[in-house]
């Protein structure tokens, strides 16, 4: 399984950011075989549409679901109809926040968040 993770750092050690358009980095991580790869995010500098930006980057990773905080409502449209899930976690350790997926502790985010125009 490939999760797609938002954080502000580039290692498992790195904090969750709960902003999923503006976050600093994606961490894709295999489950298999327990590879890390970092990616920038593209949407956390656009003056407009981060989320979707965001969302599309995922989407070409092929990621099988994301962790994060919150989905905007273009964020979300995206990623449902690409029949990605998405997880909801605060603010943790990403190592801590794939063991809480593993051990099936996340909420599963089945709406949309509120926009964020720009911030």
């Amino acid at each position: 399984m490939i999760i797609g993770i938002s954080a502000k750092g580039n290692t498992l050690d790195s904090l969750l950011d709960e902003r999923f358009g503006r976050c600093e980095y994606f961490l894709i991580y295999d489950t298999e075989n327990e590879q890390l790869n970092v990616l920038e995010n593209k949407g956390q500098t656009a003056s407009g549409g981060a989320g979707i930006k965001a969302a599309q980057q995922l989407i070409d990773e092929k990621v099988d679901l994301i962790i994060t905080g919150h989905l905007g409502p273009n964020a979300y449209e995206l990623i449902d109809k690409a029949g990605i899930k998405a997880y909801k976690c605060n603010r943790m350790l990403i190592s801590s926040a794939i063991q809480k997926l593993k051990n099936n502790e996340l909420s599963e985010i089945n709406e949309a968040g509120p926009a964020h125009h720009g911030a």
